[in-house]
């Protein structure tokens, strides 16, 4: 990840800046606008394969989710927008998203039932910032795939090894859980989805 601008920015203005139909990734981070580093093929095989279960367990459930191609969510207490890799959206409670309409936009626990984040070199924006912040909002779950064992070993343990870690608020804090091997995840958000650790590390190998 490199940074795009020097200068500390509002969000507004980096609304305003955010290039159109550009084919690179940009976020706000505390005032400083960032762009994200290229995605590996590897990273995006895992991120379709979520987005392919997770809608399909959606629709069996029939509730009102979609997942944008490209939203973000904006603390309201920071000069901040982030763009997860899987950002799970509730359609009913957009209504009361202020910057929904106009800048894709939202800023409400209730809007967003579920964060995933798969890691690339930037891990630490992953465990260290994006944790805090969506704690901040409410977002009642976020998922970490850390699926090339890069994070830290406070993070993932030592030996470092793939790892899924799902933080789910409870008492307004993120618990954390984690998931390895033949490990299958337990979602809050997805309670009966079948899936193990493994075949969600395994979606990214070429067939």
């Amino acid at each position: 990840m490199t940074q795009a601008l020097s200068k500390l920015v509002t969000f507004d203005e980096f609304i305003t800046w955010y290039p159109a139909n550009s084919q690179r990734r940009y976020e706000l981070h505390d005032g400083v606008i960032v762009e994200m580093a290229p995605p590996t093929g590897d990273h995006e095989q895992i991120v379709g394969f979520l987005v392919g279960e997770i809608v399909t367990e959606y629709k069996r459930l029939k509730l009102p989710y979609f997942i944008p191609k490209t939203a973000f969510i904006k603390p309201t207490q920071s000069e901040a927008a982030y763009s997860p890799d899987v950002l799970l959206l509730n359609n009913s409670n957009l209504v009361n998203e202020p910057l929904w309409k106009k800048e894709s936009t939202v800023s409400q626990a209730a809007s967003i039932p579920l964060v995933i984040e798969v890691v690339s070199t930037n891990w630490r924006d992953d465990y260290f910032i994006k944790a805090g912040k969506y704690e901040e909002v409410g977002i009642p779950e976020y998922l970490i795939v850390d699926y090339l064992g890069l994070g830290g070993r406070r993070f993932i343990g030592n030996p470092k090894q793939p790892t899924i870690s799902i933080y789910q608020l409870i008492e307004g804090e993120y618990q954390v859980r984690q998931f390895r091997g033949n490990d299958r995840i337990q979602s809050l958000a997805f309670p009966e989805l079948n899936l193990t650790a493994e075949q969600i590390f395994r979606a990214g190998e070429a067939a």
